[in-house]
């Protein structure tokens, strides 16, 4: 498989891992040209666990990625570090990360993300649950504390901070959340409104060009009719 790009995410790149957990790893690769132009197009993600991985074909992540995807968009702002698999093709994309960025796209899917772990989070009632309930709920509450945190630095500032900063006010959250999930709502609310009066140095809409440049270099690379123009 043609990786083109593949990094340490989730918890691990968060600075939020603790022992027993999971390491998860996101990446991209690109499918050989001539096979997109068939009856069958081939799969475009593959997902594995043991270990826990995620590839997106090319075009695919580019698509999440500009309609302001948080999982996928972490992927092109990892510390160095954190990177398994960097190929020139990969450093381009990183390079036009910026232009993948709008300030409403960016809102609506961070802020969406963290509305979804809230509901989970009042779905589950007043915190009377089993342990293991309880576990994945402060892991919910923890979700939606970086959501609204680093969405909210992303829109301000035009830039991504992976790590976070003081892990143990997120882990303080999550058990106060488990104890009650309402606990949750003045976070939201607060985060709601620092949106809402901020002036983002994002565009309105993300500037396609570059990703659709990038991409067709990606297609022109691995077109097996000798073609390479990377």
């Amino acid at each position: 498989m043609n990786v083109l790009l593949s990094g340490i995410v989730g918890s691990t790149a968060y600075g939020l891992a603790r022992e027993g957990s999971d390491i998860d790893r996101l990446g991209i690769f690109a499918a050989p040209t001539e096979r997109l132009h068939g009856l069958h197009a081939p799969k475009d993600s593959h997902v594995t666990t043991h270990p826990d991985r995620t590839l997106h074909e090319a075009a695919k992540w580019c698509r999440l990625a500009l309609g302001g995807n948080p999982t996928v968009m972490e992927l092109v702002w990892l510390p160095d570090d954190l990177y398994e698999v960097r190929t020139p093709l990969g450093d381009e994309l990183i390079g036009i990360r910026a232009s993948l960025l709008s300030a409403r796209r960016v809102r609506d899917a961070y802020l969406g993300y963290a509305t979804q772990q809230f509901k989970r989070l009042y779905e589950r009632g007043d915190g009377s649950f089993s342990a293991d309930t309880r576990k994945r709920t402060a892991k919910h509450a923890r979700h939606l504390m970086r959501l609204c945190r680093q969405g909210y630095e992303l829109y301000a500032t035009g830039r991504l901070e992976i790590r976070v900063e003081d892990p143990q006010a997120y882990f303080d959250f999550g058990e106060q959340v488990a104890r009650d999930g309402m606990a949750a709502l003045p976070l939201l609310k607060e985060y709601e409104a620092l949106f809402d009066t901020a002036r983002s140095p994002l565009p309105e809409q993300p500037d396609e060009a570059p990703a659709e440049a990038w991409l067709r270099r990606v297609r022109r690379h691995f077109y097996t009719g000798g073609v390479d123009a990377a």
